[in-house]
């Protein structure tokens, strides 16, 4: 799924690390979503929305 989760995470100055540390996941978990590899669960994917303000469609893009 392509998302613009490392535009967004830039754009506020974090590292990988210290996003995961806010969402409570790991560096390699939010490494993984930035990359493609990895999905996250529907969890990640609200607190990601909250703690970005935006909507899931801004941050995610279903290629179906």
């Amino acid at each position: 799924m392509k998302n613009s989760l490392r535009k967004l995470r830039q754009a506020k100055g974090l590292s990988q690390q210290k996003l995961g540390d806010i969402l409570g996941v790991s560096r390699q978990t939010i490494n993984s979503v930035e990359n493609g590899k990895f999905d996250p669960s529907l969890t990640l994917a609200i607190k990601l929305t909250k703690f970005f303000n935006e909507p899931i469609d801004s941050i995610f893009e279903y290629e179906g």
